[in-house]
């Protein structure tokens, strides 16, 4: 049965009334001790709604179900603070039609629905058992409904009544209350019913597995605590000690202020159980003990604070060393972004030069302007896999890779580490440690580094790796693939001199016992010093000489036969003797078939002059002076090319039916090889056989193609420095290396002028003179045309044609 009344609202907060269900509600606000009033001047009766949002003090009716119950108010009773306690009785469903009254209290219209009786059907009947029995079930589980109260509760007949005080019951949130109701079919609310609790009961089952399995861990733990606490109180009754419990328990003591990883704590108090119940003189004891102090010894959680202070960092490595901008700028930019990111990946550095350039020295001061510890470890000869990864703790004298030694060494996971000599690994039936150092410098990897002695994984991603190498050819692909490759190309003779000067000479002086005032060194003497006896990239070679010069100074003086002033050429001599190295100068005249070409080696440029000579003979080619597989193809490709375009360059086109060539390359006891010597073995070719003079004053690099293309080659630098030095005024190089000239110093640049070519033909354009010019054999101040064109006789025309062959001139 409905029946429609107008009733004051009071809004309840968390909370949902029932029908047939009896509660205390504490009133505080105005409006709802309005309604109250307004109930109690009438017939006591109200209307108890849920709020939809527990947080909203001063709900508006959207934000009220529109479902409630009717309830009668039994008591009231004012409290002390202005607030009301009373006593309500829920009576029957109400739902909401009308709003009527906001402003003072909540007045609504409200629609009444009466419970009728109803009689028992087969399903109704079913649903009412399968809803007692799981309620049963929850009042066992929860223990928050007394045998009495539920005694009670199971004696209503009403299926109505007994749902909603079946609800009433249950630790359940106000949305799902509000379900149970709004339905106001009985079958219905009796499912929805049974449902929630067979809810409920999953939840507190779980619960309560959940709570003995960590009452059952916390039990063990205790009973572990107590046993031992009482095994030490009757061994200290006793004055016993046993040495195994109390060495396991410093052991666990020094595990817990270690601050691993949770995987390698778990590792660690497993092996202290292990040696728990070995006896005291096992030899395996003394292996777990071993592994124990190694991880105690590890610094899982230590790392050092990076000083990111650009400009600091940039003084020291000023301070360190001379030029080796490239670098420099390659730290300054690894400050700068841990600066901004801190937790970056270290990345993998690798010095790539020749001996005695500073490469490992340079690693040290990465370390100093980092201020962090510094780590070296030498890979020269290294055959074994296991000196990377360890040895398995199976193995007699079994000890973790040299990694993992390198770190223990540091003290700090975030050490810079040196890997010296990586070029010259070797491998073996031992295994290929190339191979194992993928996970160690792979960033992707190494932070789950896993050591074969350690059997737990290290985090290396931290560790800034610094690698160094004379060579990239030795060193696998793939293991180059991690690496960031920085090359340090050979130090000029201006760079030496500075480094001697700033560096090399008080340091020498210092450890020889003479004071700055017994004598000093300007620059012509260390430039000679340099030029005449030392040949090499570094500055290894020139600190000995600095050291033996200081060692002939300090037994002069102890004699008291050297005057303190200024070392000067002359005492150079009569110190080190007659220099020992003559750089080769360029030709001082035109010749035919000598050409100056530049050649790089592992002691920087050099030049190197073909020489060709033709003979009679039946077209054979002769190649003398030390020369390697390549430059004989290269050779081979010139002599080629010229037998082609024999007609272009001004040679008789059956010369080959008549003619032999020599060539020779001095200093036939070195051996010499690389591919960059094809132009000028073609344009010494094209001089004798054509007998036309190449130019004095020019030096040439470059490779050939049998169809005259010029191709790049490497060390533009070091060959342009070593023309410098020979005196040439002009330099050929191939088009495609005009972008590393920037490579090559500002001064010496200045001085020379230089030719990009792209064609055999603006070689020799370039470089061969006039055959007037070549019958008088003039000077090296000879110009030839850029744009000369040469006809079948090899007289030169000019046309108007552009100039081919570019030109830059700094």
């Amino acid at each position: 049965m409905t029946k429609e009344r107008e009733l004051p609202l009071l809004p309840l907060r968390g909370i949902l009334v029932f029908p047939y269900m009896v509660i205390h509600l504490d009133v505080g606000r105005e409006r709802s001790m309005a309604a109250i009033e307004e109930a109690m001047l009438s017939d006591r009766i109200i209307l108890l709604a849920s709020q939809k949002e527990t947080e909203i003090d001063s709900p508006n009716p959207d934000d009220l179900y529109s479902m409630g119950t009717v309830a009668e108010i039994k008591q009231l009773l004012k409290l002390p603070g202005g607030t009301m306690r009373v006593l309500v009785e829920g009576i029957s469903r109400g739902r909401v039609l009308e709003f009527l009254e906001e402003d003072k209290y909540f007045k609504v219209r409200v629609e009444e629905f009466s419970e009728e009786k109803r009689a028992l059907t087969t399903e109704l009947e079913t649903l009412i058992r399968g809803m007692t029995h799981q309620f049963e079930e929850y009042a066992k589980l929860s223990k928050r409904v007394p045998v009495e109260t539920l005694g009670t509760v199971l004696a209503v007949e009403e299926p109505g009544q007994l749902a909603d005080i079946v609800a009433s019951h249950l630790n359940l949130k106000v949305p799902d209350k509000q379900t149970i109701l709004e339905a106001m079919v009985i079958e219905v609310r009796l499912e929805r019913l049974t449902e929630l609790i067979m809810r409920e009961i999953e939840i507190m089952e779980l619960e309560r597995r959940i709570g003995q399995r960590v009452r059952k861990q916390m039990d063990k733990a205790q009973k572990e605590y107590y046993l031992r606490e009482q095994m030490k109180a009757i061994q200290k009754e006793l004055g016993d000690k046993d040495e195994r419990l109390v060495e396991a328990e410093e052991y666990r003591e020094k595990v817990a202020k270690a601050k691993c990883p949770k995987e390698v704590e778990q590792k660690a108090l497993k092996e202290i159980e292990r040696l728990e119940k070995m006896p005291p003189s096992s030899a395996e004891g003394t292996v777990v003990r071993t592994y124990l102090d190694w991880i105690l010894a590890l610094p899982w959680g230590k790392a050092s604070k990076d000083k990111i202070d650009l400009q600091k960092a940039e003084d020291i490595l000023n301070e360190d060393h001379y030029g080796l901008e490239k670098i420099k700028e390659r730290i300054l930019e690894f400050l700068a972004i841990r600066k901004l990111t801190p937790k970056m990946k270290s990345p993998i550095l690798c010095l790539v030069g020749p001996p005695g350039v500073g490469k490992t020295s340079l690693a040290k001061s990465i370390a100093r302007s980092l201020d962090r510890k510094f780590v070296r470890m030498s890979l020269g000869g290294l055959r074994d896999e296991a000196e990377i990864r360890g040895h398995r703790r199976t193995y007699i004298g079994a000890l973790p890779g040299r990694i993992i030694q390198g770190v223990r060494t540091a003290g700090t996971r975030n050490s810079v580490f040196l890997l010296d000599e990586i070029d010259k690994m070797t491998s073996d039936f031992r295994g290929d440690p190339a191979s194992a150092l993928l996970e160690v410098l792979d960033p992707e990897q190494n932070s789950t580094f896993t050591d074969h002695y350690m059997e737990v994984p290290f985090d290396l991603s931290q560790t800034l790796f610094v690698l160094t190498a004379n060579t990239l050819h030795t060193i696998p692909r793939p293991l180059l693939d991690r690496m960031e490759v920085i090359t340090l190309s050979g130090y000029t003779e201006d760079e030496k001199v500075n480094i001697a000067k700033r560096y090399l000479v008080p340091k020498q002086m210092e450890s020889h016992g003479l004071k700055p005032d017994v004598v000093t060194m300007d620059d012509e003497v260390l430039l000679k010093l340099v030029q005449g006896y030392t040949r090499e990239s570094g500055v290894r070679n020139l600190e000995r000489e600095v050291a033996n010069l200081c060692r002939k100074i300090a037994i002069l003086w102890v004699k008291k036969e050297w005057e303190p002033h200024a070392l000067t050429v002359e005492d150079l001599g009569k110190a080190l003797g007659v220099p020992r190295y003559h750089f080769q100068v360029a030709a001082k005249a035109p010749e035919i078939g000598a050409v100056t070409g530049l050649a790089f080696t592992e002691v920087g440029g050099v030049v190197l002059t073909v020489e060709v000579t033709p003979l009679p003979g039946k077209g054979r080619l002769t190649l003398t002076g030390q020369l390697g597989d390549v430059m004989k193809e290269s050779a081979q490709a010139a002599w080629t090319f010229i037998r082609a375009y024999a007609l272009e360059l001004g040679i008789e086109e059956d010369f080959y039916d008549r003619t032999d060539l020599h060539i020779h390359v001095p200093e036939g006891a070195i051996p010499k090889d690389g591919p960059s010597a094809g132009v000028t073995m073609a344009t010494a070719m094209a001089s004798a056989l054509s007998k036309r003079a190449v130019r004095a004053d020019l030096a040439m690099t470059g490779e050939i193609t049998l169809r005259g293309n010029v191709l790049p080659i490497g060390g533009v630098k070091e060959k342009v420095l070593a023309a410098h030095r020979a005196g040439s005024k002009v330099v050929l190089l191939p088009e495609e290396n005009r972008k590393d000239l920037e490579d090559v110093p500002e001064n010496v640049r200045k001085l020379l002028e230089f030719h990009f070519v792209s064609r055999i033909e603006d070689v020799l354009k370039l470089a061969l003179l006039p055959l007037a010019h070549s019958d008088e054999v003039p000077g090296a101040d000879v110009s030839v045309p850029s744009h000369s064109v040469f006809t079948k006789e090899g007289i030169p025309v000019t046309d108007s044609r552009p100039e081919e062959a570019p030109v830059w001139k700094s």
